[in-house]
């Protein structure tokens, strides 16, 4: 089966259409006595517009057709005719693209919801047609105008995946699994660590239709605030996400402890953002099926004075429990970790 690539970062190349010039023209017809300047004015050139489109998950098409080009103005002609302006050209990028100036580094906006739209090089103005100098005392002019050129910039686009909610967890905590017991989506899943390379988003509907998306966040390991691992492009789709799913291997099937993970990841969390530690959060004891993972837990709230939603995503325990969480936290806007906290 063929391999899609994922692209959150890419870069335009966006240069607008020049403006059409303006006309230097005089009318000439028979049986009119009297003429005169009659050039029209060149069109505006058209501009290049970025807008948000919600079918989109990658900017894998700008970063296969990099330089976009919008339409340039049509030329003035006699008889007053005014040319056409450019056809703007419309740049269609996922929802939550952060679009910025690749030369300064400067952050020129984000387009977050579907259908926004922002313009990122204007076209040209058109030039003036000879019409526009006629006087008492000038009546035969041939002043007239070239159409402006449009402007060019580089752009550098970076995704961050707009989601209600992201899981985040060390390699192998059984994310995707999750994902795909928690909604309809159908990530790639195995036993080896980073087979989640890129964001996969699922949607969970209520019993009172409302909507919710999940996204399975890149594994996260020690360092990732500096570069390590999957490093940045793991945070990157982190920070959009309003409540955070922090996923626990209960079971420490890799070897490692449960609650060291759990601090691990916060602190990874803090070193980035603090304030991404201050975001509502859901713990989620994961892999509850395997027997290991009783006693772990128990030591798990002892240690943390947190106690976790338990669940198992491959048996499908406690996953109506986890929804019924989500939306509870989509709708609370409550701070911190979301769970009862027990006396150490």
């Amino acid at each position: 089966m063929k391999t899609v690539r994922f692209i959150d970062v890419a870069t335009l190349q966006a240069r607008a259409g020049d403006g059409g010039n303006g006309c230097c023209s005089f009318r000439r017809e028979k049986y009119v006595p009297k003429g005169g300047p009659d050039g029209g004015d060149g069109g505006r050139g058209g501009h290049v517009i970025l807008q948000a489109d919600p079918d989109l998950n990658s900017l894998l098409p700008i970063f296969y057709q990099p330089r976009q080009h919008a339409e340039r103005g049509i030329h003035g002609k006699g008889k007053r005719l005014d040319g056409r302006r450019g056809r703007d050209r419309i740049v269609r990028v996922p929802c939550g693209t952060v679009v910025g100036d690749a030369e300064t580094g400067s952050v020129l906006g984000e387009l977050v919801t579907a259908g926004e739209t922002m313009v990122v090089a204007r076209g040209g103005k058109g030039g003036l047609g000879n019409c526009h100098w006629t006087s008492s005392t000038h009546q035969a002019p041939t002043e007239h105008t070239p159409g402006e050129p449009g402007e060019q910039r580089v752009l550098r686009l970076e995704l961050k995946t707009v989601a209600d909610a992201g899981l985040v967890g060390f390699p192998n905590a059984g994310k995707s699994s999750l994902l795909a017991a928690l909604s309809d989506a159908r990530p790639k899943v195995a036993a080896y660590p980073f087979t989640t390379l890129h964001p996969s988003l699922g949607t969970l509907i209520s019993p009172e239709f409302s909507r919710l998306t999940v996204a399975d966040i890149p594994g996260l390991i020690e360092g990732a605030h500096r570069g390590a691992g999957l490093g940045h492009a793991f945070l990157r789709h982190i920070e959009r996400a309003p409540i955070l799913v922090l996923v626990v291997d209960m079971a420490g099937v890799d070897g490692r402890t449960p609650h060291e993970d759990f601090f691990r990841i916060r602190e990874e969390l803090r070193l980035h953002k603090p304030e991404l530690i201050e975001r509502p959060t859901l713990v989620v004891a994961n892999k509850m099926d395997l027997p290991e993972a009783a006693d772990l837990r128990a030591t798990f709230v002892r240690e943390t004075g947190t106690d976790p939603l338990s669940v198992s995503a491959k048996t499908g325990v406690g996953i109506p429990e986890l929804k019924l969480a989500l939306f509870r936290a989509k709708a609370g806007g409550k701070r911190g970790i979301i769970a009862e906290r027990k006396e150490t």
